[in-house]
């Protein structure tokens, strides 16, 4: 198992090209390192705590 630690709440857009290309900021999407929406689990996270989130997604507050 690996723990990824990162901050951000949404992605990150890069427009190099005709169309936009969304990274994964959050840590949690699937589809590495590509922002697949998952981020929108965060939204409700209290700042200045650390959260872990398991394979299905449910979060727990370990600090």
């Amino acid at each position: 198992m690996r723990k990824v630690l990162k901050a951000a709440q949404g992605p990150l857009e890069i427009t190099p090209q005709e169309k936009s290309v969304w990274i994964c900021m959050c840590g949690l999407s699937n589809n590495q390192p590509f922002c697949d929406g998952s981020h929108k689990k965060t939204r409700d996270e209290e700042g200045g705590k650390t959260y872990e989130y398991d394979q299905e997604g449910h979060r727990q507050e370990i600090s």
